[in-house]
């Protein structure tokens, strides 16, 4: 399960990462926003950090304006690595070193094409396992 997150700027860009994961197959869980009205990021970073915390969700989607302020939200829950990226190599990365749970997107910032490829290297990419990355993340854990 997916779960998924934006405020009124990241909205457009989440409607199409929902058409991605249903062609796709992935299921996924909208904690919303659900229009283009202002709204607040820290609250549904939040509802999809605790649920991937919890284990109701293997992994997150939030999408602000810039990816930045949902992600430092997202970072404040125990055991979320939230990785704000703006192109393929970064998400791929982000999963094989760091085993990031969410993916942060800026849709002011990156283009619906491109947040769609990177959206799909996150998702199909797995965690290295190497030692050195996994004694990494233990430290971030600490």
């Amino acid at each position: 399960m997916i779960g998924l997150g934006s405020d009124h700027g990241g909205y457009g860009l989440k409607q199409e990462v929902i058409s991605y994961l249903k062609q796709a197959g992935f299921p996924y869980q909208d904690y919303g926003c659900y229009e283009e009205r202002s709204c607040d990021y820290p609250e549904f970073a939040h509802k999809v950090a605790h649920a991937v915390a919890a284990g109701e969700c293997e992994k997150g989607i939030l999408i602000c304006g810039t990816g930045i302020g949902i992600s430092i939200a997202a970072n404040k829950i125990k055991g979320i690595r939230a990785a704000l990226c703006g192109d393929c190599f970064s998400a791929q990365a982000a999963r094989e070193h760091n085993d990031a749970n969410i993916l942060a997107l800026g849709a002011r910032v990156t283009g619906p094409g491109l947040a769609l490829k990177i959206v799909e290297t996150f998702l199909h990419t797995k965690f290295s396992g190497e030692e050195r990355h996994s004694r990494r993340i233990a430290q971030m854990e600490e």
